[in-house]
């Protein structure tokens, strides 16, 4: 058998298999409900209070706060247990009182570690807001308002503890940072684009959401295959492409990407066989972010027929380059004037004039060459301007050598690279249809 507690207070403890850091801590608890604030107790004071060895009774406050803790007269406390009677029994009205106040003060605890839910609504629509009209904003104007929303929404994350919140600001913090990447990209600067958008796969693998996870891989993939590392892009794009729960239009994106790959790697029939898959029409699968939120996250199907276009001018097929870049053009062409991408205007229509100088059509080219003129010099973005250098380069062949149009283009087109505002090597980008 134990050894019989000395005082009634030390038996009450036993009975409720407190340690002295579990008594401190109701003792501080019940002071805070009865209004004695930045009271506690020391282990030696707990070990002398059980133990028996107090002469009187503590100070006054520390009498009420632990009457309150027990709901027993503290006299009674320090005195020893009497040999024919137990403890006293628990005062249960009391018990359930501090058990519910207890309750009370963790859920408001619990509350206040918790945000608005209208905060985090207003996070995502100017996340999506923003993807949704990257198309039409300057790459750079992009960069800044992702970048504030990211700080934002990470604030707002240090601020909760509700799980369905956290994960909800992870993904809105990836997809922030996603969108950082591509701007990034769009910019120039491919080391930034590439620490952002594996910041962006390590939100959404953080998250368990596997969209974000792909959309990151193929960012990663474009900019390897435009950092002149075609074989480390098919790779990517595969890679992204096996992850679980990704609708059609991911799907679609990213053969288009590790079509391209494989184009400038020679292999034909692995860049025919992504091409197909590109374009097939899929099962209706659809997922949360190329889908729900779509924008610069989904892949329009004219940046489909831009992408399969230059994919095509790769493997040396001039008829179908120009079907396809005709195709986008039209495509971009059907939507309302605020909503077209004027990259993607420019990017056909530069892919549409490569294509008609492989068979030799100077003044076609030169037509064709009318909408890259007209993308704002703040939107010229790194895909539109390595097709425009391709376009240049195109034009050294020697069959346009003494045409006076030839020297005129590649002259202007030198003007247009070199224009580009905020252009991080506007006049270095890796061009890979060489």
């Amino acid at each position: 058998m134990g050894e019989t507690p000395r005082t009634v207070l030390k038996a009450l403890v036993e009975r409720r298999r407190w340690t002295y850091r579990e008594f401190r801590e109701n003792f501080e608890a019940a002071g805070q409900r009865i209004g004695v604030k930045n009271l506690t107790v020391s282990e030696a004071q707990f070990r002398r209070w059980t133990s028996g060895k107090i002469q009187g009774l503590p100070a006054a406050e520390a009498c009420r706060v632990l009457e309150d803790m027990f709901g027993v007269d503290v006299e009674q406390l320090f005195q020893a247990p009497s040999p024919d009677a137990p403890a006293p029994a628990y005062n249960l009205e009391a018990e359930i009182d501090m058990t519910a106040r207890d309750a009370q003060n963790e859920a408001g605890a619990a509350a206040s570690a918790s945000i608005s839910d209208t905060a985090v609504e207003q996070l995502r629509e100017d996340v999506h807001r923003l993807a949704r009209r990257y198309a039409v904003l300057p790459p750079f104007e992009v960069l800044r308002a992702a970048r504030t929303l990211r700080e934002e929404i990470e604030q707002h994350r240090d601020r909760t503890q509700v799980p369905i919140q956290q994960q909800e600001l992870l993904i809105l913090a990836g997809q922030a940072c996603a969108i950082l990447a591509t701007a990034a990209f769009d910019l120039g600067s491919f080391d930034g684009a590439t620490r952002l958008a594996r910041s962006a796969a390590l939100y959404g693998e953080t998250a368990r959401f596997d969209p974000l996870r792909a959309y990151a891989g193929g960012t990663l993939a474009y900019i390897a295959y435009f950092s002149g590392r075609p074989a480390e892009a098919a790779q990517y794009a595969r890679r992204a492409a096996m992850l679980p729960g990704l609708g059609d239009v991911a799907r679609r994106r990213l053969a288009a990407i590790e079509a391209r790959a494989y184009g400038h790697l020679g292999d034909t029939p692995s860049a025919q066989r992504a091409l197909t898959i590109s374009t097939e029409a899929g099962d209706g699968t659809l997922d949360d972010l190329h889908d729900g939120v779509g924008g610069e996250f989904g892949f329009s199907e004219e940046r489909l027929a831009m992408s399969n276009g230059s994919t095509c001018l790769l493997l040396g097929d001039g008829r179908q380059a120009e079907a396809a870049a005709l195709r986008a053009l039209e495509l971009v062409s059907s939507r309302p004037p605020a909503t077209r991408s004027l990259p993607v205007v420019g990017g056909a229509a530069a892919d549409l004039a490569t294509a008609r100088l492989m068979r030799g059509d100077l003044d076609g080219a030169a037509q064709a060459l009318t909408d890259v003129w007209d993308v704002p010099s703040e939107q010229r973005a790194t895909g539109l301007l390595a097709r425009a250098q391709q376009v240049r380069r195109t034009l050294t062949n020697p069959r346009f050598r003494e045409a006076a149009l030839a020297t005129e283009v590649g002259e202007r087109l030198e003007h247009f690279t070199r224009s580009a505002q905020h252009q991080l090597g506007a006049g270095t980008v890796a061009v890979l249809e060489s």
